[in-house]
């Protein structure tokens, strides 16, 4: 890549020049402007971050905040972060990844240097220390996941509220009576936005349908087969016909192990549907109904959204979500009970 001065010596002109066309700090001739112009576009000279701000033009560069903790759950984390990578380099644009643990201190270093057009925020927890943050800077910020306090915030994420609603309903309908929802690890009920609004639309939905309904977690980690084995044992022990999985992959597994096990057969004897998942499914040993997440929705969305605030019309604060869809892989069907003696699974 060519550098400054081999622009300069291509346009006849000194260094200083150069930097004085580029940060437009100091008028140019308009002949020499375009020699430089020409030098530039010749030798595929890119100036540095620090001359395109100073010129009033763009980074081409956005920051994706993204802390990485002893218990993120990495697989999911970075699919997100891949999406964002490629929407961004979709629209000629860089990520800076910032994986502070301390999640606004990256946040503010970036947006007090200048280095880059926008921020993406990920790994969104209920009271993000990152809220205020963006509320004080002026980088413009796109939240992928909703705090609490969101007013006056650009939020994007999966309309968790009726993806669950939903699992619950084709569950009702089924004719199922009492369901059990699997959920995500202990500590992502306090670190994280969307656990807590999936368990609340199940158990408010499951009390509009009349449905008797329990839930537990998958222990303190993404990976302990064991919670998640007997939390679904625990379900269905209390009666459970069906089970809402809204957990990490390894806890999908476990609790197909725990039916298999248990001589359960899916959907003849107890139905599953899987909600906000993010991974494929289909390495399930049965792959199951799902209501997924998909990185790539939410992140095309933030990215198109953080380049409407760098344009003249800002789109206006608020919550856009994503309406839920559902991949149907026959794993409901009615409970036993429910069907005619002899009578098999659809």
């Amino acid at each position: 890549m060519a550098n400054i001065n081999e622009v300069a010596e291509a346009a006849g002109v000194s260094i200083s020049t150069v930097s004085y066309a580029l940060s437009g700090k100091r008028p140019v001739a308009p002949d020499t402007r375009r020699r430089i112009e020409e030098a530039v576009r010749e030798l595929g000279y890119s100036p540095n971050a620090g001359a395109r701000m100073l010129a009033g033009s763009r980074t081409q560069i956005f920051a994706l905040t993204e802390p990485l903790r002893k218990d993120t759950h990495a697989p999911t984390h970075m699919s997100f972060v891949l999406a964002t990578a490629v929407a961004a380099r979709r629209n000629d644009y860089d990520i800076l990844l910032l994986t502070d643990e301390q999640a606004q201190a990256g946040m503010s270093r970036v947006a007090a240097n200048g280095l880059v057009d926008a921020i993406l925020v990920l790994d969104v927890a209920p009271d993000d220390a990152r809220v205020a943050l963006a509320r004080q800077i002026a980088t413009p910020t796109v939240f992928i996941g909703i705090p609490d306090d969101n007013e006056g915030l650009v939020c994007v994420d999966l309309d968790f509220e009726a993806a669950a609603a939903r699992a619950v309903d084709l569950l009702a309908d089924a004719g199922h009576r009492s369901i059990g929802l699997v959920g995500q690890t202990d500590t992502a009920y306090v670190k994280s936005n969307f656990p807590p609004r999936v368990r609340a639309s199940v158990l408010a939905r499951a009390a509009e349908r009349g449905l008797e309904v329990a839930y537990g977690t998958t222990g303190k980690k993404h990976a302990d087969r064991a919670a998640a084995r007997r939390t679904a044992g625990q379900l269905l022990d209390g009666g459970a016909t069906a089970l809402v999985l809204h957990c990490a992959d390894e806890a999908h597994a476990a609790v197909l192990a725990e039916l298999d096990a248990r001589g359960l057969r899916v959907p003849e004897d107890v139905s599953v549907i899987s909600v906000g998942a993010s991974f494929d499914l289909s390495a399930l040993s049965v792959p199951v109904d799902s209501i997924p997440l998909v990185p790539e929705e939410s992140c095309d969305l933030a990215v198109d959204l953080a380049l409407e605030m760098l344009g003249p019309s800002r789109p206006e604060p608020g919550l856009r979500l994503i309406p839920p869809t559902y991949e149907s892989r026959g794993t409901i069907a009615a409970p036993p009970g429910s069907r005619p003696s002899g009578a098999a699974a659809d």
